[in-house]
């Protein structure tokens, strides 16, 4: 966009302007005073007046022709760019976010950025002292949801707007985008729900589907949710996973589990694993299968999926300690998993469709109790 000759052109429309008012009181001025008397001047008075017309008419018409110029080049970029994004897809390959700087060239950018700062900073809008509303423990979405929901292995967000809406067997219900992200606040963030026509909620589906756009509908790439951690022929053991955590975690997320918070609290650099500000006993992370794969290739900081820090057996004692913790109360238990069969088996509450205890379907072994699944 030529600014700088719109700017010119705009100053020059004004200079026209008021030398058109000027010229305009004269030819009155000398039309009132002469009557029908032929002023010499007057028809040179017109002509200039109408050449300001002409040439203000022109300057105007080619404002109009660059806005729109821009406009054209701007949508041509946009359409470029998603095809792009879109050919970058490869399903054989582990799937990576578009590149944030494409997220200017969108419509609703402003939308979408919004978006991305509420999943990264939720605590700062909507944590015990949000700006905009105070329904959520502290914690931020990107704490489960790792580089604002981007990381390949680590709970990314990249196929959400791909599989949804979609039957839940949680829930028992078809669920959309915005019931599921205020499922999250309610067990991960232990809160309450945003209104589904809020701009928050706008912001937040807006910047998942703007992550999602290059997936096939129905398709869910490699690299997407958690890794999973090869199950133990053994119990996860607390015990174990208390040592784990004082050797790897602790630095971290402090010996009382409550992680270390920036100042007034607002944003919690390490989240708490555990206690009144962590997640409820509903979240997902309260599955001993996800909190080890959310660990195995995650943390400690600096892990990844082609370099873990953690053994498979201290990635499931370590989630076992964690989740042996106390932490808010399961709210969603008269309600979640309305057929029992199709819990999982390391869900830990009961009743269950087979004869497992609710001990050994949080800690395991689970190898009996997978096998029993697969034979109904």
């Amino acid at each position: 966009m030529n600014w700088l000759g719109i700017t010119i052109v705009i100053i020059l429309n004004i200079l026209l302007w008021y030398c058109q008012a000027l010229l305009s009181k004269i030819v009155t001025t000398i039309r009132r005073q002469n009557g029908h008397t032929q002023h010499p001047m007057l028809a040179q008075y017109i002509n200039v007046m109408m050449g300001m017309m002409l040439l203000s008419t022109i300057s105007l018409v080619w404002i109009g022709y660059t806005f729109w110029n821009y406009n054209q080049e701007q949508n041509s970029r946009l359409l470029s760019t998603k095809e792009f994004i879109k050919k970058t897809y490869d399903s054989n390959q582990v799937w990576r976010a578009p590149d944030l700087q494409f997220i200017a060239l969108e419509k609703n950018r402003d939308l979408i950025t919004y978006g991305r700062q509420l999943i990264a900073n939720t605590s700062d809008y909507l944590g015990p002292k949000g700006l905009v509303k105070q329904m959520s423990n502290g914690m931020n979405c990107q704490n489960c949801h790792l580089d604002a929901g981007t990381k390949p292995y680590g709970n990314n967000y990249s196929a959400v707007w791909s599989t949804y809406p979609k039957f839940r067997a949680r829930s028992g219900t078809a669920e959309t985008i915005r019931r599921r992200i205020n499922d999250c606040f309610q067990r991960s963030l232990n809160g309450d729900t945003l209104h589904p026509q809020s701009k928050e909620m706008k912001a937040i589906v807006a910047y998942i589907q703007w992550l999602g756009q290059a997936v096939p509908k129905n398709k869910s790439p490699k690299g997407v949710g958690l890794y999973k951690v090869k199950n133990l022929n053994r119990a996860a053991d607390p015990l174990q996973g208390q040592f784990v955590y004082a050797q790897k975690c602790m630095s971290c997320h402090g010996g009382d589990g409550q992680g270390l918070p920036k100042p007034e609290n607002r944003i919690e650099t390490y989240p708490p694993l555990w206690g009144d500000h962590s997640y409820n006993e509903g979240a997902g992370l309260f599955r001993l299968s996800s909190f080890a794969g959310y660990v195995k290739v995650n943390m400690p900081l600096g892990a990844n999926v082609d370099n873990p820090l953690l053994t498979d057996e201290e990635a499931w004692d370590l989630a076992a300690f964690v989740n042996s913790k106390p932490r808010p109360k399961h709210k969603f238990l008269k309600t979640d998993w309305p057929d029992p069969s199709k819990k999982p088996y390391d869900h830990p509450f009961g009743p269950y469709a087979d004869t497992f205890s609710e001990l050994q379907h949080k800690y395991g072994p689970y190898t009996a109790i997978i096998e029993s699944q697969s034979k109904e």
